[in-house]
């Protein structure tokens, strides 16, 4: 915990404190319906912090990315986490991406392949990749159909994989078939 989040902690704890002590000064008469009140408070509170800090995760669920048609590509603004999400159909099937020129290639989490029609538990987990939490296997795959916007390509290799990955990555396999200009807080991908 930083020291910016223990201040806040601090402050809503005082500010908690504050209010709760106005409530049992005032309902010192009735204290069943004070704590019931006090209850209902604290559950609304605890509420608000939580879709707080889950608002970038439902965000991106309910309302998707904004990718914009442009001059023969597509733009895509970063989303509120300072990372680029699109959209793309994979054999059909419409699979949330994030952008990730780290990666080599098309990485699906185990969700989305079999979303996508495969069976990620009948494939060869024989690959590894290093990532950010260490070494993962991953399974070789062909995509028959991989749609982004207008731009549909076939027979793609991608990979499966094995660990626990919220997300799947659209990695420079794939990326490298555009030009990407990164201006801001906007991605262009033209081809």
């Amino acid at each position: 915990m930083s020291g910016d989040d223990l201040g806040r902690l601090a402050y809503l704890v005082l500010l908690l404190m504050v209010v709760g002590g106005y409530f049992l000064a005032q309902g010192r008469r009735n204290l069943g319906r004070t704590a019931q009140q006090a209850a209902i408070w604290a559950f609304i509170f605890i509420g608000v912090i939580v879709a707080y800090g889950l608002w970038g995760d439902l965000r991106r669920t309910v309302v998707p990315e904004a990718m914009r048609l442009s001059e023969g590509g597509l733009e895509v603004d970063a989303s509120a986490d300072g990372h680029f999400y699109l959209t793309a159909e994979v054999n059909g099937a419409k699979v949330l991406f994030v952008v990730d020129t780290g990666a080599s290639q098309i990485v699906l989490t185990r969700r989305d392949a079999e979303r996508a029609g495969l069976n990620p538990d009948a494939l060869g987990y024989f690959g590894r990749a290093q990532t950010a939490n260490g070494v993962v296997q991953t399974a070789p795959v062909r995509l028959e159909s991989f749609t982004l916007g207008p731009f549909t390509d076939r027979d793609l290799a991608a990979v499966v994989n094995a660990g626990d990955l919220d997300t799947s990555l659209l990695g420079m396999s794939y990326l490298g078939r555009f030009e990407l200009t990164l201006s801001g807080e906007r991605l262009v991908l033209r081809r």
